[in-house]
């Protein structure tokens, strides 16, 4: 298993900078239910998935933006793999069916 890079494509990145998560990495999606727009589905919250994928260029947090918070701090957003029967568990379609969503990385915890 990988570990957070320390480099990006050959790139020392500054502090704060080295994604939390890497491709593999199998995660939960936060279960937490604020009030207010917040861009995660309600049915993803608490589902489990793998990291497909590091979205490498640092993003704006939109959730802090759209409330005036944010300050032009930034993170990762990750494509997450999450399997069709962690979503509806008597989802009877094929096994290798899956959702694909990127999520900002205050979302995720690791397991």
């Amino acid at each position: 298993m990988q570990t957070a890079a320390t480099h990006i494509g050959g790139v020392v990145p500054a502090l704060g900078e080295v994604p939390a998560f890497v491709q593999g990495d199998r995660v939960r999606i936060g279960a937490r239910s604020p009030v207010g727009h917040y861009r995660m589905p309600t049915y993803l919250r608490g589902k489990f998935g793998t990291v497909e994928a590091v979205i490498h260029t640092m993003a704006v947090d939109n959730e802090e933006e759209a409330y005036g918070r944010n300050a032009g701090s930034k993170g990762h957003y990750y494509r997450i793999a999450i399997p069709m029967t962690e979503i509806w568990s008597d989802y009877v379609g094929s096994p290798n069916d899956g959702l694909r969503i990127e999520i900002f990385e205050n979302w995720l915890e690791r397991i």
